[in-house]
């Protein structure tokens, strides 16, 4: 997947996390942000970044955000890996 798909997505999954009533106050408090520093940071592709991690941390956020636009399930990864910061880590 290109950057500028893996953007798209992003930008997408940054939409749909701030219109979940539910899911979006648990993203904030995890970052100890707000929704004007989302708003702020909407075009910074490690911000997206963030999105798209977080997003992939629960199946059924990953289900619940394709299926409202109608990704296959393995989009979200496939772009956070497209991103910024998704380098490989070697631990030896």
């Amino acid at each position: 997947m290109d950057s500028e798909a893996a953007q798209t997505i992003a930008y997408q999954a940054l939409g749909w996390l701030a219109g979940n009533d539910e899911l979006c106050p648990v993203f904030l408090g995890a970052t100890g942000g707000s929704a004007e520093d989302m708003r702020a940071q909407a075009g910074d592709p490690a911000f997206l970044a963030s999105v798209l991690e977080f997003i992939t941390m629960d199946d059924a956020w990953v289900i619940a955000f394709c299926d409202s636009i109608g990704l296959e399930y393995d989009a979200p990864l496939r772009a956070r890996y497209a991103l910024p910061g998704a380098e490989s880590v070697h631990w030896t």
